[in-house]
């Protein structure tokens, strides 16, 4: 028994068929573009976990006008 009652043989069958219908060139460029957009998928999530997040962006700005805020302060004092 194979997956889920399919046997190696139709198995075999399925993937003569799909060669015929679309071809070898076909299924080469599908399966580059499909490893393509895996390996820039993962890149993306990789570069994500490196940027910082919106939550520390945002209280990194806070800090920053507050910090303008005080010399402004005790430029005009």
């Amino acid at each position: 028994m194979g997956f889920g009652g399919i046997g190696p043989g139709s198995i075999i069958l399925i993937l003569l068929i799909v060669i015929l219908l679309f071809g070898t060139k076909k299924l080469r460029n599908v399966g580059t573009d499909l490893g393509g957009a895996i390996k820039n998928f993962k890149k993306s999530l990789k570069e994500g976990e490196d940027q910082p997040s919106a939550d520390s962006l945002e209280s990194m700005a806070d800090s920053r006008f507050d910090e303008e805020k005080v010399s402004e302060k005790k430029e005009q004092a």
